[in-house]
C-alpha cells in the first residue's frame, strides 16, 4: 500500500519521490509506504491553497453552499467509518472499535458542527445617536496551516479544518509522520463531496516539512496540536511574518477527589481520564490527589481496576488498551519508569512493559519535584497522592506550568464552584471527564498553550472581523 500527498485536488508522490515506511505499532511491523513531503511540496501545496483562496469559488460560496458541501464530507466520513477506524487503529494502535464507535462519529460532528455554526452564527451591531450605523463582518481568513498530532489523529485534523473551511477558508494539513494514513483518507473525501480542488490540501512527511509550512509568508494562520516545545518553535517561525497561532499544547492534568465524593463514579472517570487512549491524552489526569479520608480506599478501588484492564491486539473488541504508537514514544515512556526518574516512588502496580506495551502503573509516595510528577509522560502512568484541606488540595494541583485539564470529584455543590473557580487551568470537569460542548472554549493556560478554539472562538480565529460604520444622516 502507498499512502500518498493530496496536492492541488491531486494525489501524488512527493517531487523527490522520499518515502518512508508507515508502521503498525501492534506488529512492529511496515504495513504501507509513505510519501515523505519536503519544501517542494509544501510550496506546492500552499500555492494550490493560495490559489485557491484567491482565485477559486470556495471564499464566495456563501455559508448555506459550503455547509452543504461539509455535510457531504462528513456523511462519506461516516460511511468509509471502518475504512478510517482500520487506518487509525494500524497507525497508532488504538483499538479499533474506539476508532469506529466514538472517533469517527466525533470527527463527523466536527465537519456538521462548524458547517452549522459558520452559518447560523450572528455579527454584531452598534446603536449609536451620532448618525452613524455600526456594524462587524467575520471575513476569511486566507490560508490555514493546520498541523495535527498523532494521538487523536483524525478527530483533532477535523477538529481544525472544519472551522476553517466552514469560514471560507483554504487549508494545507500536515498530519504527525506516525499516523498519515487518515488524513490522506480525509484528503480524498473532501475532493469526492465536491469541495473544491486545492481547498484542503494533506502533505505527509516530518518536522521539516511542518517547519517549511509554518515560515510561509503565505500562510494567514497556523492552528497547532502538540508539544509546548515545538510549538515554542513555531511561535518563534511565525513571529518572523506576524502570522496568528492558536496552540494547544502539553498537559499535567490534576484529578482531585474529595473525601464527599461518590467513589463508584470518581474511580470511573478517574480510570478514564489516566489511562483511556492508552495515556496518550494530553488531558490525562495523570496526577491525581485524592483527600486522606477515602484515600486507602480510593486508591484500593482504582489500583483493582487498572488490573482489569485488558491490552491487546487493537483488532479485539475486548482490548481496552494498545501498545504505545511507537518505539520511540514506547522508549520515552518507559524510561519515566527507571529508578533514577521514579526518584523512590513506590510502584503499586503496573511498572514494566514489553513489545510497545506497558502496562497501566500507578505511582505513590511520589516526591514533588520527581520527574514523573512534572514531566508530561504521556502514556499509561498516574501518580496518586494524598491530600487534607481543600486549600492544600487546590495548590498541588496547581503546583505545575502547565494548565489544560483539571476534574474535581465532590457531592458538594459549594465546593464544586469553589475548587473550579480556584484552578489554573482551562478545562475543568466536575464528576466527569472529556465531555465537550463545541460551542464551548478549549485551550490552557501556560505551558498548555494560546488561544481558544470552539464556536464563536473558532470564528475569531479563523476570520479577520471587519468593522463597517457609515453615516446614515444622509
Amino acid at each position: 500500500m502507498k499512502i500518498r500527498h493530496i496536492i492541488g485536488g491531486e494525489e501524488v508522490d512527493s517531487l523527490d519521490g522520499a518515502t518512508y515506511d508507515d508502521i503498525d505499532p501492534y506488529t512492529r511491523q511496515s504495513y504501507a509506504t509513505v510519501a515523505r513531503g519536503g519544501d517542494g511540496d509544501i510550496d506546492a501545496a500552499v500555492t494550490a491553497a493560495r490559489r485557491a483562496f484567491d482565485e477559486g469559488p470556495w471564499p464566495r460560496l456563501g455559508f448555506a453552499e459550503r455547509g452543504r458541501l461539509l455535510h457531504k464530507f462528513a456523511d462519506l466520513i461516516e460511511q468509509h467509518a471502518d475504512e478510517l477506524a482500520e487506518a487509525e487503529s494500524r497507525d497508532m494502535g488504538k483499538p479499533k472499535a474506539v476508532v469506529a464507535g466514538h472517533d469517527v462519529p466525533r470527527s463527523a460532528a466536527n465537519i456538521r458542527f462548524f458547517a452549522d455554526h459558520a452559518r447560523l452564527s450572528l455579527a454584531e451591531t452598534f446603536p449609536s445617536d451620532t448618525g452613524h450605523h455600526t456594524y462587524t463582518r467575520y471575513e476569511s481568513a486566507g490560508v490555514v496551516a493546520a498541523i495535527s498530532p498523532w494521538n487523536f489523529p483524525m478527530m483533532l485534523a477535523t477538529w481544525k479544518i472544519a472551522p476553517a473551511l466552514a469560514w471560507g477558508n483554504t487549508v494545507v494539513l500536515k498530519p504527525a509522520e506516525d499516523t498519515p494514513h487518515s488524513a490522506a483518507i480525509l484528503g480524498r473525501l473532501a475532493l469526492e463531496a465536491g469541495i473544491p480542488q486545492g481547498v484542503l490540501n494533506v502533505v505527509l512527511g516530518f518536522g521539516d516539512a511542518g517547519a517549511a509550512l509554518v515560515k510561509d509568508p503565505r500562510v494567514d494562520r497556523i492552528t497547532f496540536t502538540g508539544s509546548s516545545l515545538t510549538g515554542r518553535a513555531i511561535a518563534s517561525a511565525a513571529a518572523a511574518n506576524l502570522t496568528p497561532v492558536s496552540f494547544e499544547l502539553g498537559g499535567k492534568g490534576a484529578n482531585l477527589v474529595f473525601d464527599d465524593a461518590d467513589l463508584d463514579n470518581a474511580t470511573d472517570w478517574a480510570i478514564r481520564a489516566a489511562f483511556g487512549n492508552t495515556g496518550q491524552v494530553c488531558l490525562a489526569g495523570s496526577r491525581l490527589f485524592v483527600q486522606r479520608g477515602v484515600y486507602d480506599e480510593f486508591l484500593s478501588r482504582f489500583t483493582a481496576a487498572a488490573d482489569a484492564m485488558v491490552l491487546g491486539d487493537p483488532a479485539r473488541q475486548q482490548t481496552a488498551l494498545g501498545p504505545l504508537a511507537s518505539e520511540k514514544h514506547f522508549a520515552k515512556v518507559s524510561g519515566y519508569l527507571q529508578e533514577d526518574k521514579l526518584a523512590g516512588a513506590t510502584v503499586v502496580t503496573g511498572g514494566h512493559g514489553h513489545d510497545w506495551f506497558i502496562r497501566p502503573t500507578v505511582l505513590t509516595d511520589v516526591p514533588a519535584d520527581a520527574p514523573v510528577q512534572t514531566d508530561e509522560i504521556f502514556g499509561p502512568v498516574v501518580t496518586v497522592t494524598p491530600f487534607d484541606s481543600e486549600q492544600e488540595g487546590v495548590s498541588l494541583a496547581n503546583s505545575t506550568p502547565y494548565g489544560l485539564s483539571a476534574m474535581v470529584f465532590s457531592e458538594n455543590l459549594h465546593r464544586a464552584h469553589r475548587v473550579s473557580a480556584a484552578l489554573r487551568s482551562g478545562n475543568v470537569w466536575v464528576n466527569c471527564f472529556f465531555i465537550r460542548d463545541l460551542r464551548a472554549p478549549f485551550g490552557g493556560v501556560g505551558d498548555s498553550g494560546v488561544g481558544r478554539e470552539g464556536g464563536a472562538f473558532s470564528r475569531e480565529f479563523f476570520t479577520e472581523p471587519k468593522t463597517v460604520t457609515m453615516n446614515i444622516t444622509g
